[in-house]
């Protein structure tokens, strides 16, 4: 599983118009899952965002989550994180999930998260979203959980 997490001071997602997601100062997250995911590595993931340390403490330092700030989390699917881009001018996306897989795995994240977080707010799958942010930072890391007995 893929999440690449920016800090933002807002972000929202759009789809025909229409705003189907949308966050104050949190988190924005586009999510993807990669072959060989499960549950297992959504829910690694998932523990990951939430206690990632990206917001500053009294002393300026990178050293409160999510959990700890109470912020938004807006968690977008997005399966080009997958592509593999080491050769030639077009990417390829075998390496992500079989869509019915990724749609799956998308829903457990979103439904765990809004077992463990308040404010969740998601994009649409397999939609053509317009996603807006301002990154508080900017801030922006790749975190990536790869399949028991994987390696890269």
């Amino acid at each position: 599983m893929i999440g690449l997490l920016q800090r933002v001071s807002e972000a929202s997602v759009r789809v025909d118009g229409e705003v189907v997601g949308a966050i104050q100062a949190g988190l924005m997250v586009l999510v993807c899952a990669e072959k060989g995911d499960t549950e297992r590595e959504a829910d690694a993931l998932l523990a990951k965002l939430l206690g990632y340390r990206v917001f500053s403490d009294e002393a300026g330092k990178m050293n409160r989550s999510l959990a700890d700030t109470g912020g938004g989390l807006l968690l977008v699917p997005q399966f080009t994180l997958a592509a593999d881009t080491k050769s030639g001018t077009r990417p390829s996306f075998s390496p992500a999930a079989a869509p019915e897989d990724g749609r799956r795995l998308f829903d457990h994240v979103v439904r765990q998260a809004r077992e463990r977080h308040g404010i969740v707010e998601t994009g649409k799958f397999g939609a053509d979203m317009k996603v807006g942010l301002v990154n508080d930072g900017p801030v922006t890391f790749w975190l990536q959980v790869d399949p028991v007995g994987a390696s890269r």
